[in-house]
């Protein structure tokens, strides 16, 4: 066999000698990977950057939210009757939010003081509506309610007024 004779073999998708049509240029991506990274890497940081400031701002106003829960508790623990205490858990709880940085969209206490008595509990559950409205420039549509509840004992050796009322 003479090289004449030999038929060369024919590319399926190229076309026959001196017709170059767009087929090779399609499939000669050299580079382009590179090039679609860079167009896309600034969107992805971006959303990274949103989904990131969005988590943070949730759980540091759960945290700030379960300290303030802390906090009226104790001030609840320390009145000596139902209404103090209820008045000092809304007014400890509504400091400390505020103190932190937390702007609730709104603000709820309720304090439990069956238990308002030495070797008793003082329960307050605080729910904070929180917007994500201002977490970024742009603005983050929605929101959500955080509740925390926080127990504290009252001290077995300290009177109360019914204990001072039966001496």
């Amino acid at each position: 066999m003479t090289p004449a004779t030999v038929t060369p073999r024919c590319d399926p998708g190229r076309r026959p000698h001196g017709h170059r049509g767009w087929l090779p240029w399609w499939r000669a991506d050299d580079g382009s990977v590179a090039a679609e990274v860079t167009i896309a890497a600034p969107f992805l940081v971006m959303l990274l950057v949103f989904v990131g400031v969005v988590i943070h701002r949730g759980v540091d106003a759960r945290i700030r939210l379960d300290d303030a829960a802390h906090q009226a508790a104790r001030a609840a623990s320390i009145e000596r009757t139902p209404a103090a205490a209820t008045a000092a858990a809304q007014s400890t709880a509504a400091s400390a939010l505020s103190q932190a940085g937390v702007a609730c969209v709104s603000l709820s206490v309720n304090t439990a003081t069956e238990g308002l008595r030495p070797g008793g509990t003082v329960s307050v559950t605080v729910s904070c509506s929180v917007d994500f409205g201002d977490a970024l420039i742009l603005g983050v549509p929605g929101g959500t309610t955080l509740t925390a509840t926080s127990v504290e004992p009252i001290d077995l050796w300290r009177s109360t007024v019914e204990a001072r009322s039966r001496t």
